[in-house]
Formats: structure tokens, sequence, C-alpha cells
């Protein structure tokens, strides 16, 4: 995100009143505001709008609704034959819920080819594990046969509706295996993805106008959610 500066408006930190959307900038596509908070009460109110925060150290809080949006659906989901063999073979064990600051926090340190250090910074951390035990935000952990964290994924559950945030693997496709079993919970009927990446993009990930989006987040948020149960793991509440 650069040292740039940026016209857009400043919400306040007691009260946070989001804009709307439509309000983004188009460069950089998606940056709606910046300031408030990051309590589960704020964070729960900008998903909910199809807004993230996004934002590195020295920076100000910064919140995006980028346009189009990346989403991914069970219906458009992909696993090539070469994984589903791989995940035939695999002695792994995926789990929900288990170790959510472990999942965060390797998220964090995994390496970015395009980035310089982390946007999940310890303030971020610290707010989605608190997220976590509010009951909106949730993990999915791969461990190999020893038992290691190998991979996992993290979000946040509104409805039937899963905001990813981000993933990492120790091992090969082992993050691809966690979003596999995810959208084959049966949990979610949309996965925001947020912004297109061409690793995605092989999973069947598609970007959709926001306002497509967003009429779609508005209607599968009321939904009743389900359990969490993903591969071999056990069941938690989302």
């Amino acid at each position: 995100m650069g040292n740039q500066r940026f016209v857009i408006p400043w919400i306040d930190e007691q009260h946070p009143a989001f804009p709307p959307v439509e309000q983004a900038l188009k460069d950089p596509d998606g940056l709606l505001c910046a300031g408030g908070n990051l309590l589960p009460e704020t964070l729960v109110s900008a998903y909910s709008q199809g807004i993230f925060p996004w934002y590195s150290d020295g920076q100000p809080l910064l919140w995006w609704s980028p346009d189009p949006r990346m989403i991914l659906t069970p219906r458009t989901l992909h696993i090539s034959r070469s994984m589903q063999k791989f995940m035939k073979k695999m002695c792994w064990k995926v789990t929900a819920d288990q170790c959510f600051a472990q999942v965060i926090h390797a998220c964090s340190i995994a390496p970015r080819e395009d980035q310089n250090g982390t946007w999940i910074t310890a303030e971020m951390q610290e707010a989605y594990i608190q997220l976590h035990q509010h009951g909106f935000a949730h993990s999915v952990e791969v461990h190999d046969e020893s038992g290691e964290l190998v991979g996992g994924l993290y979000g946040v559950a509104l409805g039937r509706v899963f905001f990813g945030e981000s993933m990492f693997s120790r091992a090969s496709n082992a993050s691809k295996v966690a979003l596999i079993h995810l959208m084959q919970s049966g949990c979610f009927d949309l996965v925001d993805c947020q912004m297109h990446t061409p690793h995605l993009q092989t999973m069947g990930a598609e970007c959709r106008p926001r306002s497509l989006f967003l009429k779609a987040v508005q209607t599968l948020t009321r939904q009743p959610a389900m359990p969490l149960i993903v591969g071999n793991g056990d069941a938690h509440n989302v």
C-alpha cells in the first residue's frame, strides 16, 4: 500500500459508522475509509456490509470493499484430478476451531511473494482471536500423521457466508485441503475471497460485481448457521 495519501472519510473510534461502499476508491481498488476500531461488534458490522480491514504497521486502520469481488461457491469449486488422487491417499487429519490462535499466527508469518512483511499484525491477531471467542471467527486446521499443524485457514462466518481472511501451508497442498474441506462442509453457500489471486482462480473462484456480491451477502447472512464439521474432526458451532 506504500506511503501514498488518499482522500477518504475518517470514522469515529468510539462509534464507527461506515460510509456506503459505493464511495470506495477505484484506485487503490476498494479503499473506503480509515479509523474506527477492531472490536467484535465493529468487525461483524463491517463484514455484514461487505467491508474488511487491511493495513500494515505504521498505517491507520484502513477499511476496504473492492469491486469486483472474488468469490467461491460449492458449485464452482474445482478440484483437479491430481488433487483428488492426493486427498484419497493422504493420512492428514482435518479439524475445525481446534487451534485458531496457532492458525492466525502461522498465516501472519507465511511468506507472500508479492508482499513485504505482514498485514496480520499483533493487533489484528488479537482482534480476530477475540472475535473467535465470540463465535464469529473460525479456523480449519490440517495436521499431518504426527499431529503437527501443516496448513489451515481462518475467516469470519455470518449465516451462510464465510469471509475468508488468510491461509497457509507448511506442506504441499495443505491449504488447498483446508479450503476444500471448508467448501464441502455444507455450511456455506458463499465464500468471500476478497481480491483476485491466480491460486484461488484455479480452484474455481470467480470475480463478480460488488453489487451482486452484496445482494448475496444480505440474503445469506440472515440464514441460520450450521455446525461446522470438516474432515474427520469435531463439530463446532458456527
